[in-house]
């Protein structure tokens, strides 16, 4: 299992061509979280406000990116819809905190500030749920436009990973 965190970290660590597997996404994001959980702990044992998680955070974020990417790819679905998604999310939180700001200093009526927060909620888990269901879907059964299917000779083999 570990062996998908380093391949994804390590020898794929800025691309963004070809196919990820299920497998190769979803280990990757349990060792992400787990040693997320580690060096958050350590920062704040040491009491360290920019500590290991940051750094940590800052060194796995590309391959992140690259990994989600591919995953979409897998799909189908080009890895810019990440972006468009992640975009809509931001815009969504700042109409969150726009009309939190703007019922704090008495500018807005209780019901629109309601239906405000509601309708951005009901965006950012849409698309988070959207997101979710994309990275849970099997992936494309053979070669698409990323490239061959990574599952194609029928075995868990990790060298398949990122190949075009």
């Amino acid at each position: 299992m570990f062996d998908w965190y380093k391949k994804v970290v390590f020898e794929n660590y800025a691309n963004f061509n070809g196919r990820a597997r299920r497998s190769e996404y979803w280990y990757f994001t349990l060792f992400n979280v787990i040693f997320s959980l580690i060096t958050t702990a350590i920062d704040k044992m040491l009491n360290l406000d920019i500590g290991l998680n940051t750094v940590y955070s800052l060194a796995v974020f590309i391959p992140g990116l690259a990994v989600s990417f591919r995953r979409l790819h897998d799909i189908g679905k080009s890895g810019w819809l990440l972006v468009i998604i992640y975009l809509a999310i931001i815009i969504a939180a700042f109409v969150m905190v726009g009309a939190s700001l703007t019922a704090l200093a008495g500018g807005a009526s209780p019901e629109s500030f309601g239906v405000g927060m509601i309708i951005a909620l009901v965006v950012v888990l849409g698309l988070a749920i959207w997101l979710l269901v994309m990275f849970c879907t099997n992936g494309d059964v053979g070669e698409n436009k990323y490239g061959p299917d990574p599952k194609a000779d029928g075995s868990e083999n990790i060298s398949q990973i990122g190949v075009e």
